[in-house]
């Protein structure tokens, strides 16, 4: 377990580092830049753009290539970038297309290192030990969800919104350290066996040939964009118009990411109990319906009940979407055979993530338009196609989810269980 240790390592400085950079880029275009509701828009766009672009291609390279060495290079590639952001605001010389820019190729290998490290650990870990190991790594994504945004808004606070960019530049170095100290000889990879263009639709057949990984596209391609259309107007939201600063803002955040703890830890009884369709509807319904009360959330009713209100609305919020993740991810698994996952995960991700810079594009646009309160309004709203998307689909109907399984998924006891994982 030696060797899973450093990918442990490697997988939390990286979350931990995404989560401090969830606040600490959007408060440096807002309190260094001074941007505007549209420019904010156009900094999600630049995230999120790259998963649109190159998640397909990726996929295909991710399966001919030595994995670990792609993240090594992603980190790396991360880390120069962002400690360049962090030079151009020391010096004065940043301004928000140069931040665009820069925004645009974090997100390039971004996309190299997300679809690249979900393919790692299965090298790492023998296979008996895999259900243990999610569960390592899905705790820790949901503890750095928890103290990354707090982290981030004390250091924007204490020390201004570059340096707080700079400990988030600092966190991909200490993955690649760690990547680099794993010892495992990693498998040759099957090399090119029938063509790019062939095994890049071979990823994307298995999932529109498959009605249950259909739905759970749809799912994620539905809700994601209107997430990230409501996250893009609401740190310029809580500044502008709720007068909240960054700790109480971090604070926020770190609320609502206790409720994806406690949900993802609550995943696996809660399928045991129920199967995997009625925890997915509740999910859909009661993430999307919270974000309806976001807007209702006034001035006047005074920091501490701001705070306690926000809070619990993206706790109940969070708790959905992580237990959902959890069990959505699990059907992917179940439904996939090894020799193309990295190209169905890429597959996915390409809708799943690429939506989401359209999100972010409209609610800066709308934001811009109509103020901050109607934007997150109408993108609350739009959540609701979630709901009836999920309620049509053959999700609600499904019971055991070992029962999904394709034959190369059954263990030799006969069963296919689920595994406290989480998209990210």
């Amino acid at each position: 377990m030696r060797d899973f240790r450093w990918l442990w390592t490697s997988q939390a400085a990286s979350v931990l580092g995404e989560q401090i950079s969830e606040l600490a880029i959007p408060l440096l275009a807002v309190l260094v830049l001074d941007a505007s509701a549209a420019e904010l828009g156009l900094l999600g766009v630049a995230r999120w753009l790259p998963f649109l672009l190159l998640a397909l291609p990726l996929g295909v390279l991710v399966d001919r290539s030595r994995r670990r060495r792609l993240i090594v290079t992603a980190d790396w590639s991360r880390a120069a970038l962002t400690f360049g952001v962090v030079a151009a605001a020391l010096l004065g010389v940043l301004s928000l297309p140069l931040l665009a820019i820069a925004v645009l190729l974090v997100g390039c290998f971004t996309v190299l290192f997300e679809v690249s490290y979900q393919s790692t650990l299965p090298g790492v870990v023998p296979v008996d030990g895999l259900a243990t190991a999610n569960a390592r790594l899905q705790a820790t994504v949901s503890a750095a969800q928890i103290g990354g945004p707090g982290f981030g808004g004390v250091l924007v606070h204490l020390l201004s919104a570059p340096f707080a960019v700079l400990a988030h530049g600092t966190m991909y170095v200490v993955s690649a350290l760690a990547i680099g100290r794993i010892r495992v000889v990693e498998a040759k990879p099957a090399g090119d066996k029938a063509g790019f263009a062939t095994e890049l639709r071979e990823g994307l057949r298995h999932v529109f040939r498959d009605r249950y990984l259909v739905a759970n596209l749809g799912f994620s391609a539905l809700y994601n964009p209107v997430e990230q259309w409501i996250m893009v107007l609401f740190a310029l939201h809580a500044v502008k118009v709720l007068h909240l600063d960054p700790v109480q803002i971090g604070l926020v955040l770190s609320m609502g990411a206790v409720g994806a703890l406690l949900a993802a830890l609550a995943a696996g009884g809660a399928v045991r109990r129920f199967g995997a369709g009625r925890p997915l509807m509740w999910c859909a319904a009661v993430e999307s319906l919270v974000l309806l009360l976001l807007p209702v959330v006034d001035v006047s009713w005074g920091s501490g009940l701001i705070i306690l209100a926000l809070g619990g609305i993206f706790a109940i919020n969070g708790a959905g979407t992580a237990m959902s993740s959890v069990i959505l991810v699990t059907i992917r698994q179940l439904r996939t055979p090894d020799r193309i996952l990295g190209r169905v995960n890429a597959s996915m991700r390409w809708i799943t993530y690429g939506t989401i810079a359209l999100g972010a594009a409209a609610g800066g646009i709308v934001g811009e338009l109509l103020g901050t309160r109607a934007g997150i309004a109408i993108g609350a709203a739009a959540a609701l196609l979630t709901v009836v998307w999920v309620a049509l689909s053959p999700l609600p109907h499904i019971g055991d989810p070992g029962e999904l399984a394709i034959a190369e998924r059954i263990s030799p006891n006969g069963t296919a269980g689920i595994t406290s994982i989480r998209e990210g």
